[in-house]
């Protein structure tokens, strides 16, 4: 199937086919091996964080694209083989003057007019993109060793959200959840992605044992309340700098941040639950 053939789908149809398909690579890299996890998670991170600086740059801001992301491709690769135990844990003081590096380029590019204000934007990058993605690493590699559970159970409960909310806001959606920053997310697109996620929460407690099935559903009540809010944040962006989507890159989905966004923000939250009570 070519891509024009895929532009004249429906909606729906890209959403569908996509979802199918980044699913199953997702899964199959997960799955294969530590090694494969890292390399796609690694690519999904720089992806998403090179989208969010040109998005900034569509705004007139000057962050630093490559390098900002090299850093993010940095940190996430350092937190997987300290995490692994590759490298000693003393390597993480290496973020401290890779970061800084920051501040003495934006020192000699003379066209920048708000050289402090694109430094706050290229940490922004930093920690909103490649932080929680290096997070994950710490989830895959608990307990000193590769457990693919977490991270699967994770992610399925997160699109189980996303499932749960399109189909109960687009057919049963009517009152506003947050109108200013988002028209179209409804109160009722929240309660059929709690029911989903949920749901998904108890298969996944019946199957994966790594934890107990409360853990499961508290990970899943985590990933309803800041995923949602996650892509209100990313709706606030857009909206700062008016555009609807993020990108193009993923048919019937907008860009990587767009389909990636309630990750970033629940990715912290669940990482301090399962070191604190797991």
């Amino acid at each position: 199937m070519n891509y024009s053939r895929l532009e004249a789908m429906s909606n729906l149809q890209q959403r569908v086919i996509a979802a199918v398909v980044g699913v199953a690579v997702i899964v199959c890299a997960t799955l294969y091996s530590e090694w494969s996890f890292l390399a796609l998670f690694s690519l999904i991170g720089i992806l998403t964080q090179l989208e969010f600086y040109k998005l900034l740059g569509l705004d007139g801001n000057q962050p630093l694209t490559y390098y900002g992301t090299f850093c993010g491709f940095f940190i996430n690769l350092l937190t997987f083989l300290v995490e692994k135990g590759e490298v000693a844990y003393e390597n993480y003081f290496l973020i401290s003057p890779l970061v800084t590096i920051i501040f003495f380029i934006k020192l000699y590019k003379k066209k920048d007019l708000k050289p402090f204000q694109n430094i706050a934007f290229t940490f922004l990058g930093i920690i909103y993109v490649a932080l929680p993605f290096s997070l994950l690493n710490i989830l895959a590699l608990y307990r000193d060793y590769y457990n693919y559970e977490i991270v699967l159970g994770c992610l399925f409960m997160l699109w189980a959200s996303d499932v749960g909310g399109y189909f109960a806001g687009r057919y049963l959606g009517k009152r506003k959840l947050f109108e200013r920053v988002s028209p179209k997310k409804t109160w009722e697109g929240s309660v059929g992605s709690a029911v989903f996620a949920t749901t998904v929460a108890f298969f996944i407690g019946l199957y994966f044992k790594s934890y107990q099935p409360w853990a499961w559903f508290c990970i899943g009540g985590i990933i309803v309340i800041s995923g949602t809010l996650g892509d209100l944040v990313e709706s606030l962006f857009k909206r700062s700098i008016a555009i609807k989507d993020s990108g193009t890159s993923i048919p019937g989905h907008g860009g990587f941040l767009d389909r990636f966004d309630g990750l970033l923000l629940s990715a912290p939250f669940i990482v301090s639950f399962v070191k604190l009570f797991c």
